[in-house]
């Protein structure tokens, strides 16, 4: 007589794809928080940094998409940055409603320092190099699938 399986299989925690991708995002955050202290950044507050350096000045919906944050999410992310004398947020000219975030001097200058950063997180994931390179490839491929 052949088991079959339990039709709650479906709702136990180590058959989820969903909580290994939680609990890992977790700790790296985690494991983020010294190195970010030390330049005076949240995870947050370093991945928005780290589209400013990349892109330059955008709308606040745009870092929002690039980002997969909301405008709930990201605007008290940028009133720290602005008070921390970061980012500078202006309405634009063209459409009050639009919200442009730019760099201020101390905001680029503060790029020299996050350099640091990863390198305080280098093998922090024990994987090999190909592994991380296809975790994240696997992850980006899964976001751009949920948009």
């Amino acid at each position: 007589m052949s088991e079959s399986p339990d039709k709650f299989d479906v709702l136990k925690l180590g058959n989820q794809l969903c909580f290994p991708l939680y609990a890992c995002a977790k700790e790296i955050v985690r494991i983020y928080r010294e190195p970010l202290g030390k330049i005076g950044l949240t995870y947050t507050q370093y991945i928005v940094m780290m589209v400013l350096w990349e892109f330059g000045t955008m709308t606040e919906k745009e870092l929002g998409a690039k980002l997969y944050l909301d405008s709930g999410t990201l605007t008290p992310v940028l009133k720290k940055l602005e008070k921390s004398g970061f980012v500078k947020r202006q309405r634009a000219e063209k459409d009050e409603r639009s919200l442009n975030i730019s760099l201020t001097d101390n905001g680029i200058k503060l790029k020299e320092k996050a350099l640091q950063v990863p390198q305080a997180l280098d093998g922090c994931i024990h994987l090999s190099y190909d592994e991380m390179l296809t975790l994240r490839a696997l992850l980006n491929k899964a976001l751009k699938e949920t948009k």
